[in-house]
């Protein structure tokens, strides 16, 4: 039997995806490891890790492991803004991935899929199936449909339509971003169960920059406020 404590590792990239989570954390304690800063404390009464580490899949992937490692975090949640890679998804859309891909990992020269990560051999890495029906189900009791689906991470912002597009087709994913598969496989490597929250700041269209610019802040604080909720509503 397993007696190991909950505790619950959330990361973002930037901090303004986490500002909000922030003030809502009792029985904190702060603490430096490497780069980073790990605040710990209680999200209602779920003892949680928050982390900004910082954009891109490496700072996510290292993030991860101290969480695991010095924390003993036994869930971890990667929350944030995402691009759509589809016509099916718009502005302010919320997503949950039921997996996330690496789609700038590329052996394909050596006979590999593409996407397919060495050592761990899978392309999709899937995410907690019972934590994303409870995250639906409590998303459903605020008038909000979650949307569900893959979501590929890579290390480069997407423009347009010329690189959003392919990638839905490769790997049927709905939406781009860049931490997500690191966080991904560093739990699966590890046997720790994850799960991938992103809102939509912005489509494939020309103006990609300037969305992801006017919408960031609201998006991103929207998202955290009602991933705080969910957290909250769980059962001790």
């Amino acid at each position: 039997m397993n007696n190991k404590p909950e505790i619950i590792g959330i990361i973002t990239a930037m901090s303004c995806e986490a500002e909000t989570i922030r003030p809502l954390l009792t029985d904190v304690k702060k603490e430096k490891i490497g780069y980073g800063e790990f605040i710990s404390g209680k999200l209602g009464n779920t003892r949680v890790v928050l982390s900004v580490c910082g954009v891109g899949k490496v700072f996510a992937g290292v993030c991860t492991s101290i969480m695991i490692i010095n924390f003993g975090c036994t869930h971890i949640f990667n929350i944030g803004v995402a691009g759509a890679l589809t016509q099916d998804l718009d502005i302010g859309d919320t997503v949950c991935a039921s997996a996330t891909v690496e789609y700038d990992m590329d052996t394909s020269a050596a006979g590999d899929l593409v996407g397919l990560i060495s050592g761990i051999n899978v392309v999709e890495m899937p995410c907690h199936e019972q934590t994303l029906g409870q995250i639906e189900s409590f998303f459903l009791t605020k008038g909000i449909s979650l949307k569900k689906g893959i979501i590929a991470s890579g290390d480069r912002f997407l423009k347009g339509a010329d690189e959003r597009l392919p990638l839905a087709e490769q790997f049927g994913a709905c939406a781009g971003e860049m931490e997500g598969a690191a966080v991904g496989q560093i739990c699966y490597a590890n046997s720790v169960p994850y799960n991938v929250l992103r809102i939509i700041t912005d489509k494939a269209d020309p103006d990609v920059g300037q969305q992801y610019t006017d919408n960031l802040e609201k998006c991103a604080s929207m998202l955290a406020l009602n991933f705080a909720e969910y957290i909250c509503s769980r059962d001790d």
